[in-house]
């Protein structure tokens, strides 16, 4: 599960010991596929099924606190969300609208996470177009990197404003948390972030999703503090040499986290580029992070995305232990070190990130 329809984080939580439960169903045109189920840590599926006669079924172990599992096809990075509680959930579905479901019989946290990635399909769709696009801009091409620019910005607005909207009519809801979390936390300035978690009912707020909603508040704000330093680490770069952040040090760096299968990583790449270019003989260097498993992946995605700088990734995917480290929930995220060690800045997108590096590096 680790590429929401929106190519948004998901995050970690075990599966405790408890009764088992069931979810089932048909899905029309799936014979021979094989479905499997992940939980919301997304590294690896906890279980598969090959389609026989148009029928699945898993079992999970049910949890007290709601959590949230997916189904997934290996050729549909796009999840069914799902949540388990007492009752068995059953759904009918066919590969031409999966993950929607054509009809269900699930709990009220299921059908509200249906009604959610309704409402963002669209985006879904924009959100792979975007990408496309991005892909086939020319390292020199400014004049389409600036068209593209509008274009991600203007899809930005609109998920800002279809998720503020979904949120304010369901503020009871796991898939308002849900969407909050995996949606806004990086697109939304701390302050407005926090003043729409707040309008969230109390009974929402004490999931452990919403305990990642805080922690990432509180990191954001720690890294606005002074003299706040970056902690060091060492992964390897594309050629296997183990690269040091702490080797950067006399250097403004942007720790970059990203990954190929990121939609809105990849849509930010072309600003980051920019900067890079503009920047990186005034003493101004990137150091990306990558979150992704697949090494092909990874390479391709720096070849495509003319990603110029140092490059760095454990393979690990959610797991990064440098995204870990630095309490990383969503992304894109970065963070911005000075000559000194020390972070300054963080979550720069776009003209922030270009405003923030001229006023810096006069």
């Amino acid at each position: 599960m680790k590429n929401l329809f929106l190519s948004v984080a998901l995050l970690a939580s075990a599966v405790c010991a408890h009764a088992q439960q069931s979810i089932s169903g048909t899905i029309k045109g799936a014979n021979g596929r094989t479905l499997y189920l992940f939980n919301d840590t997304g590294d690896r599926p906890l279980d598969s099924a090959v389609i026989k006669e148009e029928k699945f079924r898993f079992s999970v172990k049910q949890d007290p606190e709601a959590e949230v599992f997916a189904l997934m096809f290996s050729d549909n990075n796009m999840p069914l969300l799902l949540v388990p509680r007492k009752d068995p959930l059953e759904l009918d579905l066919d590969t031409a609208h999966f993950p929607l479901a054509n009809t269900m019989k699930v709990n009220e946290e299921t059908k509200y996470m249906q009604l959610y990635q309704r409402t963002f399909r669209s985006f879904s769709r924009q959100a792979a177009k975007l990408n496309a696009e991005a892909a086939q801009i020319g390292g020199d091409d400014e004049a389409a990197k600036a068209a593209f620019r509008k274009k991600a910005e203007t899809f930005n607005t609109g998920v800002i404003q279809a998720g503020k909207d979904f949120i304010t009519q369901h503020p009871d809801q796991l898939a308002s948390l849900w969407l909050l979390l995996h949606e806004l936390s990086n697109r939304l300035q701390p302050d407005e972030l926090d003043d729409l978690y707040q309008t969230l009912k109390p009974e929402v707020r004490k999931s452990k999703y919403a305990s990642m909603i805080e922690q990432h508040l509180a990191s954001v704000n720690q890294s606005k503090q002074p003299l706040v330093m970056a902690k060091d680490f060492t992964q390897n770069n594309e050629k296997g040499k183990p690269v040091k952040l702490s080797s950067f040090r006399g250097k403004y760096v942007l720790i970059d986290f990203w990954a190929s299968w990121c939609g809105p990583c990849r849509q930010e790449n072309p600003n980051v580029v920019a900067a890079y270019n503009k920047y990186k003989d005034k003493n101004f260097t990137i150091l990306g992070v990558s979150l992704d498993e697949e090494r092909n992946d990874w390479l391709k995605a720096i070849a495509v995305d003319k990603l110029a700088w140092t490059q760095v990734s454990d393979l690990g995917g959610w797991n990064n232990k440098a995204a870990r480290l630095y309490n990383v929930r969503g992304i894109p995220a970065n963070f911005l070190v000075d000559p000194e060690g020390r972070i300054v800045a963080s979550n720069l997108r776009g003209e922030q990130l270009e405003a923030t590096l001229a006023e810096l590096l006069k």
